[in-house]
């Protein structure tokens, strides 16, 4: 009953947040005298501050209307170009000048651990400016109904091939988090098979391939924790209204504390000077913060068979590191691999996915040749700094688009430099 009760006391507070929210404005209409006075300030940020931290956030838009190309401000407009019931695939169409390159072809694989794939609007963003960007654009959960069926760790990796084959040949992937693991193994199925439209390249990025190197608080806990306990502690039932009425999920809440109490004390002090900026009237500053918390409240539900399946294989049995994982009931083989090119990619303060448990992939991938394979090490940056910020865009997605042209089919393989760190090679 948990959830219901989540539910009912959203309801209960309805009224109370909307009732903030118009002494709010009230307190801030400039008709108004108190409005330019520190105490009509004081009451405007605390009002909003309430109503923030009792509202539910929906899921934001990718608000990317332009992108710059080869110094040229172009249009960009959103296509659902593939579409499933748990997943939209986005393509990020730009109206190049006549005679522009349109980039490599690059496939954003979201991660479904919790957040939309809005919150990688920093990567698309920078991403697009020298490629043709796609993105995974998964669906909550608690919005798709019981009969649309269920969606497990197989079914993500059968959709990643679906839209690897959708796309065509000579595509590049790019997974972040979570999804290295249904990527790589997508791939190692689809090089197994002998499928001619296997990808050129893959890029991981901070991802947890072998969680048993250098593990932190999220490996330990479910190393620490029974399947069962979290089967038993976490799995709820979609309450009505909601459309998945009765689904069996790990409800997005319940994600966003565990998220929020990792770092508790910083989003604490966060909102006390979100506070403190409306009451001096700092607007830029409590404008960095709406847009930050605005993005990282809004989660999503995932589905109780998709969760628990990857806590099993990912985070308890560490199958795929050790050769054992298992898609369809049959073994993935990542030695099977020999023709897709692979980039992984690591945060040095990385506080989720741990130092060198994205670069296993290197090692559990034998049989890629030299010239198309590349590890990058990113100095000074968290696992939010992989594949967002000005790291990113500075150091990152430059190796990233690099990468995959040199990757492309039909380019002549060049000897490429192992990266290592800070862009010192090794």
């Amino acid at each position: 009953m948990f959830y219901q009760l989540y539910e009912m006391n959203h309801a209960v507070m309805a009224p109370f947040r909307a009732t903030a929210d118009a002494m709010r404005l009230a307190y801030r209409n400039p008709l108004n005298p108190l409005s330019h006075t520190v105490v009509g300030r004081t009451m405007a940020a605390g009002l909003e501050v309430f109503e923030r931290v009792t509202r539910r956030y929906g899921k934001p838009e990718f608000g990317l209307p332009t992108t710059t190309v080869n110094g040229q401000t172009v249009a960009v407009r959103e296509e659902i170009v593939w579409q499933k019931p748990f997943c939209n695939l986005i393509h990020f169409h730009r109206d190049l000048p006549a005679g522009t390159a349109p980039g490599p072809r690059i496939l954003v694989v979201a991660p479904m651990s919790g957040h939309y794939a809005t919150l990688l609007r920093g990567t698309v963003e920078a991403l697009m400016q020298n490629a043709d960007v796609y993105i995974t654009d998964w669906i909550d959960a608690r919005m798709v109904p019981v009969t649309d069926g269920g969606f497990d760790l197989d079914d993500y990796i059968d959709y990643v091939i679906e839209m690897v084959r959708h796309l065509g040949a000579d595509t590049h992937l790019v997974a972040v988090c979570q999804p290295s693991v249904p990527v790589l193994a997508a791939v190692a199925v689809m090089e197994a098979n002998g499928d001619p439209l296997a990808p050129a390249s893959m890029t991981l990025m901070g991802g947890p391939i072998d969680t048993r190197i250098n593990p932190t608080a999220v490996n330990e806990l479910a190393q620490n924790k029974p399947l069962d306990w979290f089967r038993d502690n976490v799995i709820m039932n979609v309450p009505w209204p909601q459309p998945g009425f009765m689904r069996s999920v790990y409800p997005g809440f319940l994600q966003l504390s565990g998220f929020m109490s990792m770092n508790l004390d910083r989003h604490m002090i966060a909102h006390k000077d979100f506070y403190m900026h409306l009451v001096k009237n700092d607007g830029d500053s409590a404008e960095k913060h709406r847009d930050f918390y605005d993005e990282y409240l809004a989660v999503m539900d995932l589905t109780a068979e998709f969760y628990l399946q990857t806590v099993d294989t990912v985070f308890i049995k560490h199958s795929l590191p050790k050769g054992e994982m298992l898609h369809r009931g049959k073994l993935v083989d990542t030695k099977a691999i020999r023709n897709v090119g692979l980039l992984t990619v690591e945060g040095e303060n990385d506080d989720i996915s741990g130092v060198g448990q994205t670069r296993a992939a290197q090692t559990i991938c034998p049989n890629i040749p030299d010239d198309k394979r590349m590890h990058y090490l990113q100095p000074d940056v968290g696992h939010y700094g992989v594949f967002n910020g000005s790291r990113f865009r500075k150091e990152i997605a430059p190796r990233i688009i690099a990468f995959a042209n040199q990757q492309s089919r039909g380019v002549k393989p060049s000897p490429v430099k192992r990266v290592i760190k800070g862009g010192k090679s090794a």
